[in-house]
């Protein structure tokens, strides 16, 4: 055997152990597994800041509404115009499709397509009933003469409970993308941080609807 051949016999083991474990190959696969992280938790508390920031807008709204829900201008009062059990049944299927859209982020980690795609699309049922009797009452009201420009209090009642629903018919349309991403390329990490992004926009939803269900439904009927 050559002094060639010998010393190219001695490397392959060391190519291997540089190939599968070297050190610094495990330092790289840690930084890579690290990098991974840090875009999770970057994109996380990035999208944190802008729900921030949309939870000033709603607060502004709020506020709008609190000042503005006794200038009827002798037009009808949301005691008048608001039906409980309606609204219970909407505040029901929004919550009930937060629990939803909980399943499906444990779904999609666990990458079991049949509790992703089950809990995706009774999510979206669930909101889209919301949807349905929010356009439905928004409709009965304007039948009966009560629309947006009847008084100051319904312009801030429109304004603010519009401007949720248009949240909420943002969030299914964005809900139907993430399913058709996770169809067409798997769970990856890119489609996973969009799924946490999507499952904290639809969580914030809830707690702005209790916030709003509170103080213009249930006030108003109980006064």
């Amino acid at each position: 055997m050559s002094a060639f051949d010998a010393a190219g016999g001695q490397d392959v083991p060391n190519r291997v152990e540089r190939a599968y474990g070297s050190p610094g190959l495990q330092h790289t696969a840690k930084h890579a597994a690290d990098a991974l992280a840090s875009k999770r938790i970057i994109a996380g508390y990035g999208f944190w800041i802008f729900l921030l920031s949309d939870i000033v807008m709603f607060s502004a709204f709020f506020a709008t509404y609190a000042v503005l829900v006794d200038a009827t201008a002798g037009g009808p009062s949301g005691r008048q115009l608001f039906n409980l059990g309606n609204v219970g049944i909407e505040t029901a299927c929004l919550l009930l499709s937060s629990f939803a859209c909980g399943l499906a982020s444990v779904g999609a980690r666990m990458r079991n397509g049949f509790w992703f795609y089950g809990a995706m699309a009774a999510t979206f049922i669930l909101g889209a009933t919301f949807l349905g009797i929010e356009i439905r009452e928004f409709t009965g009201m304007i039948a009966l003469g009560a629309g947006p420009t009847r008084s100051a209090f319904l312009s801030a009642f429109f304004t603010l409970v519009g401007c949720h629903g248009l949240h909420v018919t943002i969030g299914l349309l964005w809900l139907l993308t993430m399913m058709a991403q996770v169809f067409a390329k798997g769970y990856r990490a890119d489609i996973l941080r969009r799924l946490l992004c999507f499952s904290l926009f639809w969580h914030a939803l809830d707690i702005i609807w209790v916030g709003l269900f509170t103080m213009v439904y249930l006030m108003a009927v109980t006064q």
